[in-house]
């Protein structure tokens, strides 16, 4: 357990420290391209976006104001237009079709791979969309449908079809051959996949095996295992997990007849790594993922009306409840002091636990089965907490105030707050979830509303009692 544990933690850290060398070079790719702009001299602006990958200039294009992406944009070569246009957002990709002629991007997706095309053909024009599928042959055409009969975030939407297989009564030199005469690869490509006489699959051969066992060997000797394969429905963040737990390269995706669809690799599964991550981030403050971070000014303001505005209203909730008290806090203004005290220390328990849940639930660690025990467990965590916090601030109360009644009520209001933020940092993703709303969208507004209100009757509410009757 405990080498498991620190392989995991290995992992993540490898993964933290390829997600920071790549936000540095980014930064660096963006200081250059800046420098080009600002010199006005084309030649240095083309020679920088030739030097660059399609993803790396989808990243740049996201980091320039529209003005400038709009320059850039009319750089890039056509044959890494397609490549730019799955790396982008969906607001940014948006704008630069529009900015892109009909012939161009026609030119552009004969070079993408069917998983990819699927991603972003509705975005394209109908014309385009028209052409492009015209220029494909009919397999080509059967196997885009399917992927897309797929919702995108399955495994048959991450998918690609083109997969290379084998029979297991073949020998490895027949492979062998098999391969040379294919010639062209798929991109990461390190197994084949066995298949019978029906197209149901049997297994995996690894690359490896075909290149170093004897050629006499036959492919049902050393085909692996069948049972790994992912099913078609899975979701894409329990495909992201079996990459990780197994640490694989590719994965095959079977239908519910055992039928061998297609092709799962790990570029796709980063893909959905990095985007539940923007996700988790960014629905947690009302923003999405997809927005174009240099949209029109009016335009960003409008998206944040929804969730500004849900705040408004659970801030005078609040508000209400604390104007209930308001002789209380007329007679005993150091109330007004404190209580902001209260509500902090409720709202940051309450998001540790919320954190954890949310995380938990993305991840799978979190279900019916074990919620109640984590539960328990964080109520547990917010006594003690609260406990020790109590004691502390209720110390700082008194020598401030001189009032041992004050400290009391103080100690009380936390230990309450603190077990209640809890409680609804355990309690609320579990119930937004079960309503399908997202815990991370809607999660932290409704705490913090549990919490302001809490904290307010149990330090204000307690004074009014404890204070104002003696």
């Amino acid at each position: 357990m405990q080498k498991a544990a620190f392989n995991e933690l290995e992992q993540r850290l490898a993964i933290t420290m390829r997600e920071n060398q790549h936000d540095e070079k980014i930064a660096r790719h963006l200081d250059r391209l800046s420098d080009a702009l600002d010199s006005g001299v084309q030649s240095k602006v083309t020679k920088l976006l030739n030097s660059l990958n399609g993803a790396e200039i989808g990243d740049l294009l996201e980091s320039l104001p529209q003005n400038k992406r709009q320059a850039v944009w009319a750089l890039v070569k056509v044959d890494l237009d397609a490549d730019v246009l799955v790396e982008v957002n969906d607001e940014v990709r948006a704008g630069l079709i529009a900015d892109t002629s009909p012939d161009d991007l026609i030119q552009a997706m004969g070079d993408l791979d069917i998983d990819d095309l699927a991603d972003i053909l509705n975005d394209l024009p109908d014309t385009v969309i028209k052409e492009v599928l015209r220029a494909m042959d009919r397999q080509d055409r059967e196997r885009l449908a399917q992927v897309m009969s797929y919702p995108e975030d399955s495994a048959g939407g991450l998918m690609n079809p083109d997969v290379v297989t084998v029979r297991p009564d073949v020998t490895l030199d027949v492979v062998l051959r098999y391969l040379r005469v294919r010639g062209e690869l798929p991109d990461a490509f390190d197994q084949l996949f066995v298949v019978n006489r029906a197209g149901r699959y049997l297994g995996q051969l690894k690359l490896s095996d075909v290149l170093t066992k004897d050629p006499a060997c036959t492919v049902s000797e050393l085909t692996n295992r069948a049972d790994d394969a992912i099913p078609v429905d899975m979701s894409a963040s329990q495909v992201a997990l079996e990459f990780e737990h197994d640490d694989l390269v590719s994965a095959p995706v079977i239908g519910p007849d055992g039928l061998l669809l297609g092709r799962i690799t790990i570029d796709d599964v980063v893909d959905v790594i990095r985007e539940e991550g923007d996700h988790l981030v960014l629905t947690s403050a009302g923003l999405d993922e997809e927005d174009d971070m240099f949209a029109p000014v009016v335009q960003s303001a409008r998206r944040r009306w929804v969730w500004l505005g849900v705040n408004l209203v659970t801030a005078l909730m609040a508000a209400v409840v604390l104007y209930a008290f308001q002789p209380t806090l007329d007679q005993l203004v150091e109330l007004a002091v404190l209580f902001p005290v209260v509500m902090s220390m409720g709202g940051i328990a309450g998001t540790q636990t919320l954190t954890l849940m949310i995380r938990g639930m993305a991840t799978g660690q979190v279900s019916a089965r074990n919620s109640m025990a984590i539960l328990r467990k964080e109520l547990m965590v917010g006594i003690l907490n609260g406990i020790v916090f109590s004691v502390i601030i209720a110390t700082v109360a008194y020598l401030w105030y001189g009032s041992p009644g004050l400290g009391l009520v103080m100690a009380v209001a936390i230990i309450v707050n603190l077990v209640a933020g809890a409680l609804a940092g355990a309690l609320i993703p579990v119930v937004l979830k079960r309503m399908s709303i997202d815990p991370a969208l809607a999660g932290g507004v409704v705490l913090t509303t549990v919490t302001d209100v809490v904290g307010i009757f149990a330090f204000i509410g307690l004074a009014s009692y404890v204070l104002i009757a003696q």
